[in-house]
């Protein structure tokens, strides 16, 4: 009998030997907007990426990013940080900071997470309903905290260039704001670990393209302690934690180990896929984001199937270990979002239906 999308996700990650590669295609909103009828047409024609999906439902000419990615529009969050985007679809940049000044840390306040989220209200009690009806259905249950969860969120409130120089001259203040972020964020993985869920995400980008933003001893004077604290709950429930980063983050892997982290979203070709596997495969399931640079965007379609397959032979084993998500951003054009779900739908199955042998 067939494993079930959430029996092959588990084993994958867990190394148990599933049926096939996990695999994710996601447009972004602004792709959505710039391809549209075509970004349909091609969804239409994978099923089995988009089970259930239908033409037509999408109102562009109405279509509401929602806040932060609305263009010309300033935008402050629930933490005080006002947002700017240039285009639709796409997140924006924090422009002004709420904490420019230690100051103002004495009357500032995070936002109740039970109460709102970063961008708007809460429903708790929907999200717990959703769970249980996930779960009756026997789908794949997750939880997470917003990207930018940490790291992220400390720029945002103090400001980039305020923040590091805070962390080279170890500023007391800084460890006071992780203490009120790891206090706010342990609410939100408390209710998903008292949910059951089986995954559990956590996002933040911490690399540039060709290094780490801050050296692995910064992050484990002050990031390891946080990150740490905040998967405890989450191990002792046995839940998969999956943590994304963009960027260059080879110089980080020991730290997510030490934290308990047991998936790892990195970048592919940022990163180096013979990095990847010398260093990491076997060490944490890897989730692949795969390449938004240069070969989905503007590759041929025999570029993107190469690099898809190189992944699959090199990243992949029978035991599992290897998912893929591929998330698609302008300038790409539908011809290269069919090509990836096609190359994923093909290779997925490498492993196990005799051709690796």
């Amino acid at each position: 009998m067939p494993l079930t999308d959430r029996e092959n996700y588990i084993r994958n990650a867990r190394f148990q030997g599933p049926e096939w590669i996990p695999c994710h295609v996601v447009l972004s909103g602004a792709s959505r907007m710039q391809l549209r009828e075509e970004a349909e047409n091609v969804m239409a024609r994978h099923p089995w990426m988009y089970p259930g999906f239908e033409k037509g439902k999408l109102d562009y000419d109405n279509w509401d990013p929602g806040p932060a990615y609305r263009p010309g529009e300033s935008f402050t969050d629930a933490w005080g940080c006002t947002w700017e985007s240039s285009i639709a679809g796409i997140e924006g940049v924090v422009t002004d900071s709420p904490l420019k000044s230690w100051d103002d840390l004495e009357t500032w306040e995070a936002p109740d997470p039970l109460v709102t989220g970063d961008r708007g209200p809460v429903d708790w009690d929907a999200t717990r309903a959703g769970v249980a009806k996930a779960k009756e259905n026997g789908a794949l249950t997750m939880g997470g905290v917003p990207h930018g969860f940490m790291f992220m969120r400390l720029t945002y409130l103090r400001g980039f260039e305020n923040m590091m120089l805070d962390m080279a001259t170890e500023d007391p203040h800084v460890q006071t704001l992780i203490d009120t972020l790891l206090d706010h964020n342990m609410k939100i993985v408390r209710q998903y670990v008292d949910m059951d869920v089986d995954l559990m995400n956590i996002g933040e980008d911490l690399g540039t393209q060709t290094a780490s933003i801050i050296s692995p001893a910064m992050f484990r004077k002050y990031m390891t302690p946080a990150y740490e604290k905040l998967i405890a709950p989450c191990a002792a429930k046995n839940m998969l934690v999956a943590l994304h980063s963009d960027g260059y983050i080879m110089d980080l892997m020991d730290e997510f180990r030490f934290a308990g982290v047991n998936i790892i979203n990195p970048q592919d070709l940022c990163n180096g896929i013979d990095d990847l596997v010398r260093e990491v495969k076997g060490q944490f399931c890897i989730r692949l984001d795969i390449d938004r640079q240069s070969v989905v965007p503007f590759g041929t379609r025999q570029e993107i199937r190469d690099l898809i397959e190189e992944e699959v032979r090199k990243l992949g084993s029978p035991q599992g270990g290897l998912e893929f998500i591929c998330g698609i951003y302008p300038p790409t054009p539908a011809e290269n979002v069919d090509a990836v779900l096609e190359a994923l739908r093909d290779f997925r199955t490498y492993w196990w239906d005799g051709r690796a042998d």
